[in-house]
């Protein structure tokens, strides 16, 4: 074989060798090969009973997986949450405490729906200081107490808009309304019953989980909830950083991640 032969089947084979390993980089994306995140942020916006198991674990294990990414976090109600991201607040994922707030964004066409995730579920608890020897047994022993019973303020807190259909449905409100002390977020309304300025509050079994300082009486039935407490998560349309945005959602529904939310008192929905 004489030498114009020989460089060219040698030219041939580089050329399938390039296109080889071209097509299988193209099917290694294909099956989901991961894109470079390095110096992405994801900026999240989630509910405040969510912070404990965010700042203590969730944000820590995802940035220890993508080193290149920062996750930034806002915490406060809900319904301060979604006012923010009306406004203008730079978001890429938002959790909330309950689906009103969620599904009026979808209306106002910012979360992008096909993320959102029914995800999370908690309980409504009654709760007294740790030394507390009031008299409570039961939220309808709350008509007879004296002192200030702490909830989150309805017009905006998810935890205050559970507490509201409690006392309506155990057909107490009209007896109590007058000695609520309302909270900007449910973790204020936990600090009122731990320090004692309270007789006691109603917020969420994973936030009376988070203290000593305050011990729970009883959980509120279903019956007395008009609807199941759902913390949803979605992505919003305009994310700035999507593929981060992204990793973190699914990150969230691994199963190392959906652990740490069981160990903070959250169940998971089904």
């Amino acid at each position: 074989m004489d030498s114009k032969k020989i460089l060219f089947i040698g030219i041939i084979a580089l050329v399938a060798i390039v296109s080889i390993g071209s097509c299988a980089a193209g099917i290694f994306d294909f099956l989901g090969g991961e894109p470079d995140l390095d110096g992405q942020e994801v900026n999240l916006a989630a509910a405040a009973s969510l912070k404990n198991a965010f700042d203590n674990d969730l944000i820590p294990m995802f940035e220890e997986k993508y080193p290149g990414v920062k996750v930034t976090p806002t915490y406060a109600s809900s319904g301060d949450l979604q006012t923010q991201i009306e406004n203008g607040l730079a978001t890429d994922v938002f959790m909330s405490a309950a689906n009103k707030q969620m599904d009026a964004l979808v209306e106002e066409d910012i979360i992008d729906n096909d993320t959102n995730l029914q995800f999370l579920e908690n309980k409504v608890v009654l709760i007294v200081p740790a030394d507390s020897d009031a008299n409570i047994s039961s939220f309808e022993d709350l008509k007879d107490i004296d002192g200030n019973i702490a909830i989150g303020d309805p017009e905006s807190v998810p935890a205050g808009q559970y507490a509201e259909q409690v006392l309506n449905n155990t057909g107490i409100w009209d007896d109590v309304e007058s000695k609520l002390s309302l909270g900007t977020d449910v973790t204020a309304v936990l600090n009122q019953v731990a320090q004692g300025s309270a007789e006691c509050g109603i917020v969420y079994a994973t936030d009376a989980k988070s203290t000593d300082d305050v011990k729970v009486i009883c959980e509120a039935p279903e019956e007395v909830l008009d609807t199941p407490v759902i913390y949803p998560i979605a992505e919003l349309k305009n994310s700035t950083d999507s593929d981060a945005a992204n990793a973190f959602m699914d990150f969230l529904q691994s199963q190392e991640a959906k652990d740490v939310f069981v160990e903070y008192g959250f169940t998971l929905h089904e």
